[in-house]
């Protein structure tokens, strides 16, 4: 009898070592892997700039200029009718030379939409162009006028259709503060026909008129094909005067862009107007180091 209570006894104790010697790996709790952890950055592959970021520089040398802010980084253009037309002077063959030889693409123009628009048209056509872009309009005295205004953009939507080239409106400030209980914005949105008319969105503007514009985004989606990246510093003084260097101001960025992205956004222009210190030139060459290393 003590035979035995002594081996059941043994037999215990080695069943307790087992089990205290046991691979670790059978006893701890499974490891849980964090999405957010593993989830990989994205960055933009392809960002444009305006060129009336650097007019003066445009004014004396488009080409030579032009070649310059290629050599930064930028791989599209948006233009501006600098006085010599929407390409600066050149004739097609020579545009798409200077696009060819720089390796970038002339996406869209600001341009007076409202007169020789089937000559605009044909020329931006000839260069590749996606879009001709209305600029600006001014405020408006009522809502009815802006409604006229997108009447009159579905019309121009049309004409340019026929040339296989978009029409899209780019907005200030003006069209995102309240009017008769309405906001202008919402009018031309609501008034336009998506198949006539996209929206480029101006971020600054939208910001420093005390909107949000990934509310906005989110509102109309796939509107906003075209955007311009420019920086706000903090407060609340002219709305003209608080251009920085991207990454120096207080509009996020990184969400924003990945925001737009998911909403229909295609094309990323960088645009500055204003230059607390240095030069356009030496800020275009910032801002591109901004956007290339950006992850969101």
């Amino acid at each position: 009898m003590k035979n035995q209570r002594r081996k059941f006894i043994q037999t215990s104790a080695m069943l307790g070592l087992g089990a205290a010697v046991m691979p670790l790996q059978f006893c701890a709790a499974p490891k849980k892997e964090t999405v957010a952890e593993e989830q990989a950055k994205s960055k933009l592959d392809t960002f444009g700039i305006q060129l009336y970021s650097v007019k003066e520089d445009m004014a004396i040398d488009p080409q030579g200029t032009m070649r310059s802010l290629a050599g930064f980084g930028y791989k599209q253009f948006e233009g501006f009718d600098g006085g010599t037309g929407i390409l600066w002077g050149m004739q097609p063959s020579e545009f798409k030379s200077l696009l060819s030889d720089t390796g970038t693409t002339m996406v869209a123009t600001h341009a007076n939409v409202f007169e020789n628009l089937d000559t605009q048209a044909q020329q931006a056509a000839e260069v590749g162009m996606k879009y001709l872009i209305c600029p600006w309009i001014g405020p408006q005295k009522s809502l009815d006028d802006y409604k006229k205004k997108a009447d009159e953009f579905n019309q121009i939507g049309e004409k340019l259709k026929a040339h296989g080239i978009r029409f899209a409106y780019h907005n200030h400030d003006y069209t995102f503060v309240n009017q008769e209980g309405a906001l202008p914005q919402d009018i031309l949105m609501n008034e336009t026909d998506p198949a006539l008319v996209d929206f480029e969105m101006d971020i600054y503007w939208v910001h420093v008129a005390n909107a949000n514009p990934a509310e906005y985004l989110s509102k109309f989606p796939e509107r906003f094909k075209l955007c311009h990246l420019k920086d706000a510093e903090s407060g609340s003084g002219d709305p003209h005067q608080r251009g920085v260097l991207l990454g120096k101001g207080e509009i996020q960025y990184a969400e924003l862009i990945r925001l737009s992205t998911e909403l229909g956004m295609q094309h990323f222009i960088v645009e500055q107007e204003r230059f607390p210190t240095g030069t356009p030139m030496e800020a275009a060459e910032t801002n591109s180091k901004y956007l290339a290393a950006l992850e969101y």
